[in-house]
């Protein structure tokens, strides 16, 4: 009765897609469940093509999604620049649905270390919208941005940030 009991509990938490507390898996259980479990949670990766991301400023659009990241084969992390392709956009904004844009990546899902041992990660991907010359369109930026970006050369997204984490 324990083992199919056992079984029915990880068949449940497989169902739900590793939603459930599996504490009482892990005192019993084999390596082979616990590297199953890990397989299971949502890995964080770069910003690559097709990636759609947040849209962090008052330029107009609410959401766009990735082209190509400019640098690096993988993709883009936090501080890099991408093309994107406006997705949404607000009525009457500076940015109109389908247009092209430069724009740098201020917050990333994917964990980013910094020199003091410890990493930053987001719980969103959001960009800011650039114009060619490296300038923000918009004028104010919503939400924490890293202080990464200084050395990337995006000062004047860091005077617009009301928040530097």
């Amino acid at each position: 009765m324990a083992a199919s009991s056992s079984r029915l509990r990880r068949a449940g938490c497989s169902l739900l897609g590793g939603l459930c507390n599996n504490s009482a898996l892990f005192t019993r259980a084999s390596p082979k469940i616990i590297s199953n479990d890990l397989f299971t949670q949502q890995l964080r990766t770069f910003i690559q093509m097709r990636t759609n991301l947040k849209v962090v400023d008052n330029s107009g659009a609410k959401r766009v999604m990735c082209i190509q990241a400019l640098k690096g084969k993988k993709g883009a992390r936090l501080g890099d620049t991408i093309v994107c392709s406006v997705k949404e956009a607000q009525p009457g904004g500076k940015v109109k649905k389908g247009e092209v844009h430069y724009g740098v990546v201020v917050r990333a899902a994917m964990p980013r270390g910094r020199c003091d041992g410890s990493e930053v990660k987001f719980d969103d991907n959001a960009v800011v919208l650039i114009n060619k010359h490296g300038e923000p369109i918009g004028t104010r930026v919503f939400g924490p941005v890293p202080h990464e970006l200084r050395k990337k050369k995006h000062i004047k997204i860091l005077s617009l940030a009301e928040h530097i984490a």
